[in-house]
This record gives C-alpha cells, structure tokens and sequence, in this order.
C-alpha cells in the first residue's frame, strides 16, 4: 500500500501559520524541495522525514496514521504495508530505495520499524544525521555502511547500532538489490 505523506506536513505547516521558507530555514531543506514532499511529488528519506519530524514536534509515525483508535499492539500484515517510494535527497538526487513502515497504528511509539529495499546504489554519497538511534540488520544482499569516516561492508545477517548524530549512510554494496531491517528512535 503507497502512503502519502505531503498532505500532512502541508497541514501541520498550515497550522502553524507558517511559510514554506519558515520550514526551510528551520529544517534545512530548500523551500522547493518543502513544496515538492507536500505535493508528493518527491518522498523524503527517513533522516530527513525524522529532521521535519522533529520540527514540528510529532512522532514519525504521524506521517502513517490513518486516525485509529490508540492500541496496546500492533499487527501488520505484509500487504497492509506503507510504503514510501521515490525517496530524494534534500539536494533533488535519488537514492535508490523505498522504506515500508512495519508499525503506524501503534501510537506514541519509541521506535520506528522500516523495511528498506535499496534497489541501486546512489550515484552520491551525501551523509545524513539526525537524533536518536538506529538499528538495521541486513536481510538480503550486501550493503556498505558509512559511519563518519569509516566504510563497513555488512553481509547478509549482519547489523549495525549506532547513535543517529553520526554522520551516517546505507549503500547497496555493488548495485544489487539490499533489504535492510532498520529500527530508528527519535
């Protein structure tokens, strides 16, 4: 299931009385590439949806809600996924992968579960931080993991745990087809 996000920012931006340029400043992003993720025409990587995330005071798992009641648990079946595709950078370069969030009913959450398919590996090596922590274990392919300086290549079954204010940035190994289990907290 594709689940748009823009309409939401775009109403929580309306609320606030505030101007595409007031969130660019603020987040760091051009107010074009705002306009953009409000209209759906570009979807943001989960770092930078986390940063807008952040701004506007809301759990990532707003951007996912359909408004159900507040639940205890949470079971989502693999063809109930969200999923957010046509991920760009804040630069207007794609990155070559999708995200399926596994949890956006379950309310006031610690942590955000994706399922990420990176599908070719990004032309440019653009390294992204944000708060909190992430974990990703490899589930199919090998990835190249960048954590500030240091390159780690991770092969099937293997994870990684970092705090998210490392610069950080998950590439497909060799161009090959990379899921990737990633839990991120704010």
């Amino acid at each position: 299931m594709e689940f748009e996000i823009g309409p939401k920012i775009k109403t929580l931006r309306k609320e606030r009385k505030l101007t595409l340029q007031d969130v660019a400043t603020e987040t760091g992003f051009s107010p074009a590439l705002i306009s953009q993720i409000e209209n759906n025409n570009v979807s943001p990587p989960i770092a930078t949806l986390s940063k807008i995330a952040r701004f506007f005071d809301v759990k990532m798992s707003f951007f996912f809600e359909e408004g159900e009641a507040v639940a205890k648990y949470e079971v989502v079946r693999k063809d109930d996924r969200r999923v957010v595709s046509r991920v760009i950078s804040k630069d207007g370069t794609g990155h070559g992968y999708t995200y399926e969030t596994l949890s956006y009913r379950k309310r006031n959450k610690k942590m955000e579960p994706f399922l990420l398919t990176v599908s070719e590996r990004a032309k440019e090596e653009t390294l992204y931080s944000h708060e909190g922590e992430e974990f990703l274990l490899i589930t199919k392919g090998q990835a190249e993991l960048i954590l500030d300086e240091e390159r780690f290549v991770l092969e099937e079954g293997d994870a990684a745990y970092f705090d998210s204010s490392v610069r950080h940035r998950l590439l497909s190994k060799e161009g090959e087809t990379v899921q990737v289990l990633a839990v991120v907290t704010r």
